[in-house]
Parts: structure tokens; sequence; C-alpha cells
């Protein structure tokens, strides 16, 4: 009796997965490099990178060398899921539906597969400062504090809802991003870095100099202006080696985007939907077309909507690492004092987006007409 509940077991978990794999866009938008690792660990596993190390120009004589910096991410498992639910025996049979364990399968599988979507599209916050398009704020004049990275403003109409967003001043080199909010002419800055403790290194920014907030409020996409914002998208992952990121690969780049999109894809002129027999099989996870170098795909899962925006997310699965594994899946099937089975998994799973990583993606924050 045991080897067969064992047997069991394994049958109805890898059904759960296949259910949920057929559906799910985890593998479009994020890599699996460490999954193997962290699952032989346990929950966390330290990721480790060295910064470059830049090619020199020699003139025959003595150069300087460069110190090797080791930089320590961590990839934590820290989403804990699980099902259970009971069919019984009497209640099989007294509904017509004589066996629900597939259409049941079928259900949950969805709830994952919304939960962990839900989960890596929440993530948009780690995409690098600079990356983002919307409506830009630009408010007044700053100065800037040489250490503490304390801006005053004069005329800025800060707000809280600029937190996590990138800054830049007039003097700055490259883009650093929201800490915290104070008031509407005081808030803190600091490198763009989770990896590494919080500092501010960009140096003293001296009064009325003027700056930008990337996409502090929405744009509104219409028919016509569509293919612009998904080109500034493309713009964005195109320069980014110029900018001093890593190159992002023109390849397996994505396009996540709300069902309003669609629609006015779908009415905009300069734009035919195909879909290319390669791709057949990425119809059943939302794919629409490819586009200016994305292949777009529609999901409801999006963070935000269309009254306060979507957080729409375009990039390359290089962007985020992510990990899972099915700990433990289990029939009942014998219901103490009952007659019938109780099935029964739990399931693990964790994202990680390194320093290096997070130019790999943009973001569009915006509302549809």
């Amino acid at each position: 009796m045991a080897a067969r509940a064992t047997t069991l077991a394994q049958g109805f978990s890898q059904k759960l997965m296949l259910e949920m794999y057929d559906k799910d866009l985890s593998g479009i938008i994020t890599n699996t490099d460490y999954e193997g690792e962290i699952n032989g660990v346990g929950s966390k596993l330290n990721i480790l990178n060295f910064d470059r190390v830049s090619e020199k120009t020699y003139a025959d004589s003595a150069m300087s060398a460069d110190s090797l910096t080791e930089n320590n991410a961590q990839l934590v498992i820290d989403q804990y899921k699980a099902f259970y639910w009971k069919e019984k025996t009497l209640a099989n049979w007294l509904s017509y539906v004589k066996n629900p364990h597939p259409t049941i399968v079928s259900q949950v599988a969805n709830e994952r597969n919304k939960n962990k979507d839900t989960y890596l599209f929440g993530l948009y916050g780690d995409i690098g400062a600079g990356n983002r398009v919307g409506t830009d704020h630009a408010d007044g004049t700053v100065s800037i504090a040489a250490t503490t990275g304390v801006v005053t403003g004069s005329g800025t109409n800060f707000t809280a809802a600029m937190v996590g967003k990138g800054f830049q001043a007039d003097g700055h080199t490259t883009w650093y991003r929201v800490k915290t909010y104070t008031s509407p002419t005081q808030i803190t800055i600091e490198d763009d870095k989770d990896d590494v403790t919080s500092a501010y290194t960009g140096g003293v920014i001296v009064g009325s100099s003027t700056y930008t907030i990337e996409a502090a409020t929405v744009v509104n996409i219409t028919v016509s202006n569509l293919l612009q914002y998904v080109g500034q998208l493309k713009k964005k992952l195109d320069l980014a080696e110029g900018n001093g990121y890593n190159s992002v690969p023109d390849t397996d780049r994505f396009l996540i985007v709300p069902p309003e999109f669609e629609y006015n894809l779908v009415r905009a002129s300069g734009v035919a939907l195909h879909v290319p027999d390669v791709y057949s099989e990425l119809v059943k996870k939302g794919f629409i077309t490819e586009l200016l170098g994305f292949k777009v795909f529609r999901s409801n899962r999006l963070s935000g909507d269309n009254t306060d925006g979507y957080h729409i997310i375009a990039g390359h699965p290089n962007w985020m690492t992510y990990a899972e594994k099915v700990l433990e899946a289990r029939i009942e099937e014998d219901l103490i004092g009952d007659f019938g089975a109780a099935y029964k998994d739990l399931f693990v799973y964790g994202a990680k987006v390194t320093d290096p990583r997070r130019h790999f993606a943009t973001e569009l924050f915006a509302t549809f007409a």
C-alpha cells in the first residue's frame, strides 16, 4: 500500500507541473541558471561576480594594475505555496462529475501560474534606473549634498510616489534612484544598487541645477503613438552597453503587455499581426506577435491597472534569475474515519535581479486610450 501511494503522488505532482508550464511565462522572462545549485543547498544561494576589468592602451611603459572587486548577490527562495484538497467518495457518487480530479488539477495549476506570474511581474521595481519610460518630472531646480544624497529643491513638487524612480541631475554622468521622500522640496537619492550597502557616490550638485525623475507619472498610449513608445523601450536596451552597462542580446527579447495594448495594436497603422509557425506553441502563453525585435505576450497579471497605470515590462531573460522546487507531493489514500482521498503538495520559489543585470529590462508606465 505504501509503495502505491508513493507512485501515485509522483504522478500527481508531474501532472500539476505539466499543466502549469504549458501556460506560464516564467520561462520567457527569466533564466534558471542557478536553479540546480539552490535546490541542492536550501533556501539561499550566494551569487558572486567581479566588476569589469578595463582594457588599457599600452604605451611601452609600466601600467597600473586594476584591483579585483567582488560583488555578492543572494537568490533567496522566499515564496512558500501549497495546495490541499479532498475528493470524497460519496460526494463523487452523488455529483454529476464522477471524476473531478482532472478538472481540479487544471484549476490549481492555473491558480499557481497566476500567483507565479503576479510575483515575477511585481519585481518591476528592480529595473535599472534610467530604463523607465513614462512622463518625466522636472519641476524646479535642485542641489545635492556630497555623501548623503540629500536633494534640496526649489519648486520641485516631489511626491512619495517617486521613491524607487530613476533620478539624474545636470552634472551627473549616470542615473541614481530616489531612496526616500521627506517633503515636496526634499528627497534622498542613492546609487542604483541592491547588492551592496546603500550609498550615494554622485558628488556635490550645486544649487539651481536641473534634473529629471523618470516616469514619475503615466503616459497615455494611443493608436498613433504606440509604436513610438515601444521604440523607446527598444532604444533603452540597445543603448545599455553604450551607457556603461552589460550589453543586452538582440535575441529572445520579450514584451509583456495588458489586453488594452493589444486592442490598440490591432488598430495601429503600419502594424500587421503575424504569428510565425515556429511560435505557434507560444500562443497558449499569450503570444500576440513580434514587434521591433520583441516577442509580445498578453497578460492580465501585470502590476497596475488602466486607471493608475500599468507597469509594462520589456527585456531579456538574463534580467531575472528564478528557481523553484516541489518539496513534497503526497496523496492521503485513507481518510481517517471517512472515504476518499486527499491531495497536497508544497511548492517553493524565488527570484533575483542582480545589480549587473538591472538594465536587461525596461518599464513602460502607461495607461491606454
